[in-house]
């Protein structure tokens, strides 16, 4: 009697602050008693509290059978509560739905508009092939309704009925284009039946080709601006079909940019321009231009005027479209995308990096990169590297370590957070992309491309440590993600493909080099990828080596703190490399002091290759293995020969000499492309299937028991050795913190960051050198201050001698210039030489194309592909499309299913009623084939009677078919004499001869009858009546 209502139910959940599950519970409880009650009122309040609970995560599934007595109350409030439970649980596989067919069928055809709109809603919840098949009937007439808020909302539904059963279609399509057509029809229906050809458009576009003037008037009258984004979208998936339309759309399209003040319906219109084609179409060439140049102008001010993030992303994913077919028109807005680039949403420094990489070129080039290096120089993570590896000092104390503790950041709040190590890496492969593209062809310096490499080895995240378990596969592999070895690799192409940059390649890999074994202490293992080609730079070209003895002394350092197999390797064959350039010269003679110092040498290798000859690498242990026992060999053979001894002349070792060096001397090593490989012919008689040891199973698995300690104080020494960087807890000057954030102030150009915001010191002050040296004598140039020698004094030193540091205007000296004594005093040999020693010309850059085979395809890296160039990437992204709809529903099968003249039902829209009749027809059809084979199974059973055999099987003789079969025959008496038995023999005969013996011209009926049956005879017969007179 006092029952709870919805209203009471939110309020008593209020009020049970921190206890609402126990409350819900008893709720529950309540609910389920009510909705058994018979008292419709009583079950449907029931029924909506129960719907409010099930939106915390309570199951209703169990109150199924309830929701539909509820749907089936006369009240309107009830039955609204009804589907709304039904909305709410209802499944496809719920088993009462299919008890709620006939009352959806009913309330379809209810007289109140209301109460038509409930099923009308419910249905694209619950809908099943089955039921879409039963309600179908029902529900199509409903698109002649008078009321248009139920034409709409059937437009809709039967669009969610055509995902479930594609036949709607068919039955609902003449239909819906009825009321498309109807000039008259109210705008809500249009734009619901405008979206339901927008969804269907982008699977089957030649079936709505017919629609395009329609659809054009629409676009133009019609002042809905949601009616004319989906307009936009259907046309641009109908422009391909037809090109023709892009001239006539391009006045409507152009008005709408230049005068819409919404965003939406500005940048779909933008969209679609570009995913119709009209940018890249052969049609109106001058209208392409000027539309183009209109979007790409009101792109830039949608990144510009608004500060909107979500107007950024969707201009800078119109501007990486539009850079396909207007690349020229995308450059030109470098300075606002290049703005995005810093942007604080990662979401939009990214595809502001798609754009950039599809829009570089040689004079953009140095700029782009020089952003993206200021970039990652400012937002790295401070000293991590060396943080990482940075040990205790010996003297520290406890309480220095709670120094460090309580004061270890003094300003915080005014760092900057680090970039993701992921966004880095991705930056880093991005340069790298870009200043490689098309053969370096965009590269006009290439000693700054040097120093970039340099800088990104500093800048790049470490990767992964690597384990023990790691170091001990078989394989050898190092990390896959590490970007260091990647920006390796691109120095080692620079120094095969450039040959005049082979010396500055090797000096930069030698530097690299250095800092790495500066950075990893001892105790600590280097991680970074970039050492395996830095290694192999070094090697190969260690002629190249200024200083070849410090280089070797240095490397031997880096091979124990080396843990990557392949880096190791590459270490080795590098140490032996430098070994034969430094031992091996002939004209050297062989003195005392050189045979010691080839001794020592020789026998700190051995020291160093000795410590590898049991590593679990086998290409570490075969070179360190060979290479130590060569250096063995040799060594006694240094030992064994004298040395020269003052007019005695001794040679070298033939070992140092000739053997050593003629192991790594040979052909020069040059690019392959990279489908070469493919092209080798497979030689005769190799089985790439057959294994080379048939017992590599047990070897394998014999090697995998082998057990080997691991250190395990490895694993704590950094808990227990190292310390957080010493920090101090003394204040600083107010003037200092100005200085510091004085130096966070980038100054420079806007376009293009000057070197010192993204170069190191080092770097900078080796450009600078290398700079004065190349500049030296240009005449051009402008030399500093402390490199001008003059024969006069300057001025500033004149005013300050004479006055002081003031300085006084009335003061200054007046200087006689005689021109006759300064020209006498100038030797002009000076002037001769001067010209004589000007900078020669720079000397042009010589890229090495890659060596290939015949047929194996590019040779060069192929040049940038934007995503929305790449059609592998549109087929992807519409097939996934196709594979799931918003509405998570397959909606492949609409695609196979044609709505044109000439499908498959003859040019007749699918007619349910029809379909109704024709089924009636065939089961009539049947009902007549079942009556005729009864008909046919008693006249065989006469035939049987006939011939003297009843359906008993006793003999029977009737003569009253005797006349019968002699009528067939042709005979002149049908008597019913007793001539029977006799005759039948002569009639069978003539039957058998009926073309040869029948001649007569008015014959029987019976030969009537028989002609229709052999219409090939029917000449042969007439024949020999022609001949009978």
């Amino acid at each position: 009697m006092f029952e709870k209502s919805l209203y009471d139910l939110i309020r008593g959940l209020r009020n049970h602050k921190g206890n609402e599950k126990e409350y819900m519970q008893d709720c529950l409880k309540e609910c389920r008693a009510e909705i058994r009650s018979q008292d419709l009122d009583l079950k449907a309040k029931a029924l909506l509290k129960i719907i409010y609970l099930e939106m915390f995560g309570h199951d209703m599934s169990w109150a199924s059978f309830n929701v539909l007595e509820v749907m089936a109350s006369p009240k309107y409030h009830q039955k609204r509560v009804g589907y709304l439970g039904a909305i709410q649980s209802f499944r496809t596989d719920t088993e009462v739905l299919m008890l709620a067919t006939n009352l959806l069928k009913k309330d379809l055809t209810a007289a109140s508009t209301t109460t038509i709109a409930l099923p009308i809603v419910t249905l694209p919840h619950v809908i099943t092939p089955s039921l879409a098949l039963s309600v179908l009937p029902d529900l199509l007439p409903r698109l002649s309704h008078t009321h248009p808020a139920i034409r709409k909302k059937t437009i809709v539904t039967l669009y969610r009925l055509a995902l479930v059963y594609p036949e709607t279609l068919r039955a609902a399509w003449p239909r819906i284009k009825e009321r498309l057509m109807d000039k008259g029809e109210d705008s809500s229906v249009t734009a619901a039946i405008i979206n339901v050809i927008c969804e269907l458009g982008w699977r089957r576009p030649h079936d709505f080709l017919p629609l395009a003037p329609r659809l054009f008037e629409l676009l133009v009258d019609s002042g809905n601006n949601w009616m004319a984004i989906k307009l936009i979208k259907l046309f641009a998936t109908l422009t391909p079909l037809e090109p023709r339309l892009v001239r006539k759309l391009l006045p409507p399209l152009t008005e709408i940019i230049q005068t819409t003040p919404a965003m939406s319906l500005l940048y779909e219109c933008i969209s679609g321009i570009i995913q119709g084609g009209i940018l890249g179409s052969g049609e109106d060439a001058d209208g392409r231009e000027e539309i183009a140049s209109l979007c790409v102008n009101k792109l830039r001010g949608m990144i510009m005027v608004d500060g909107d993030p979500n107007l950024k992303y969707v201009a800078l994913l119109a501007f990486n479209k539009i850079v396909v077919t207007h690349p020229w028109l995308v450059a030109q807005q470098e300075d606002v995308i290049l703005e995005c680039i810093d942007s604080a949403d990662i979401s939009i420094r990214i595809k502001a990096l798609d754009l950039v990489q599809g829009m570089v070129s040689n004079d953009n080039l140095v700029s782009i990169v020089s952003r993206l290096m200021r970039q990652l120089k400012l937002f790295s993570s401070g000293d991590s590297r060396t943080a990482k590896h940075q040990g205790a000092s010996p003297g520290d104390s406890d309480e220095d370590d709670l120094e460090r503790t309580i004061n270890s950041d003094p300003k915080p709040s005014n760092q900057v957070p680090p970039l993701p190590d992921d966004y880095r890496v991705d930056v880093i492969n991005r340069i790298l992309n870009m200043c490689s593209q098309n053969n370096y062809g965009y590269l006009m310096d290439f000693e700054w491309y040097i120093d970039i490499l340099t800088q990104l080895v500093r800048t790049a995240p470490l990767p992964r440590p690597i384990s023990d378990m790691d170091s001990l596969s078989p394989s050898g592999k190092s990390n896959e993600g590490d970007i260091s070895e990647r920006i390796g690799d691109e120095l080692r192409n620079i120094t095969v493909k450039v040959q005049a940059l082979r010396p500055a390649c090797v000096r930069a890999a030698e530097a690299i080099m250095s800092q790495l074994n500066s950075e990893a202490p001892l105790r600590h293992s280097i991680v970074s990828g970039a050492l395996k080609p830095v290694a192999w730079i070094i090697g190969e070209f260690c002629l190249e080596l200024p200083s070849p003895d410090d280089t070797l002394g240095a490397l031997l350092q880096l091979i124990p703190k080396t843990s990557s197999p392949e880096s190791l390797a590459a270490c080795l064959q590098a140490a032996m490399k430098i070994f034969s350039v430094v031992a091996g010269d002939q004209l050297t003679p062989w003195t005392p002091e050189r045979q010691s110092k080839i001794s020592l040498l020789m026998a700190r290798i051995v020291h160093s290759f000795e410590a590898l000859v049991l590593h679990p690498n086998l290409e570490v242990q075969e070179r360190a293995v060979e290479f130590t026992e060569l250096l063995k060999l040799t060594a006694e053979a240094a030992s064994s020969q004298e040395a020269s001894m003052g007019t005695i002349h001794q040679d070298p070792p033939l070992l140092l000499t000739q053997a050593i060096p003629s192991l790594f001397s040979g052909w020069e090593l040059n690019s392959v492309a990279v489908a070469a490989q493919k092209n080798v012919p497979l030689p005769e008689g190799l089985d790439l299937d057959e294994p080379i040891n048939p017992n590599l199973n047990s070897l394998l698995a014999s090697a995998e028991s082998i057990s080997i300690p691991v250190d395990e104080a490895d694993e704590y020494d950094n808990y227990y050795y190292q310390r957080p960087p010493a920090t101090s807890i003394t204040s600083e000057p107010a003037i200092s913190k100005l200085a510091d954030a004085r130096d966070d102030v980038v100054v420079g150009s806007y376009q293009q960051p000057t070197e010192e915001t993204y170069l190191d010191a080092d770097i900078l002050a080796k450009r600078k050198a290398e700079r004065l040296e190349r500049n030296r004598d240009d005449p051009f140039y402008i030399q500093e201050t402390g490199s001008i020698q003059r024969s006069s004094t300057p001025i500033h030193h004149i005013l300050q001698n004479s006055n002081g540091p003031d300085l006084d205007v009335d003061s200054i000296p007046i200087m006689e210039l005689d021109l006759d004594k300064l020209s006498a005093g100038i030797d002009h040999s000076k002037s001769q030489v001067s010209k004589s020693t000007r900078r020669a010309p720079r000397q042009k850059i010589v890229v090495a194309a890659d060596e290939n085979l015949g047929g194996s395809g590019l040779s060069t890296p192929r040049s940038y592909d934007s995503e929305n160039n790449s059609s592998d990437v549109l087929t992807k992204a519409r097939g996934k499309k196709l594979k799931q709809s918003l509405l998570g529903v397959d909606s492949t099968n609409i695609g196979a299913l044609s709505l044109g003249e000439d499908d498959a039902s003859g040019g007749r829209g699918f007619d349910p009623e029809a379909r109704q009749r024709e089924e009636a027809e065939m089961a009539q059809a049947v009902k007549e084939v079942e009556r005729l084979r009864l008909e046919m199974q008693r006249a065989n059973e006469r035939i049987q009677v006939a011939q003297g055999v009843d359906a008993a099987g006793t003999v029977v003789k009737k003569k009253a078919k005797k006349p019968k079969v002699a009528a067939e025959g042709g005979g002149d008496a049908a008597d019913s004499n007793g001539h029977g038995a006799a005759a039948a023999p002569v009639k069978v005969k003539k039957k058998k001869k009926k073309v040869a013996v029948i001649d007569e011209g008015d014959a029987g009926s019976g030969d009537v009858v028989v002609k229709p049956k052999k219409k090939k005879k029917a000449k042969p017969v007439e024949i020999p009546e022609a001949e009978a007179p």
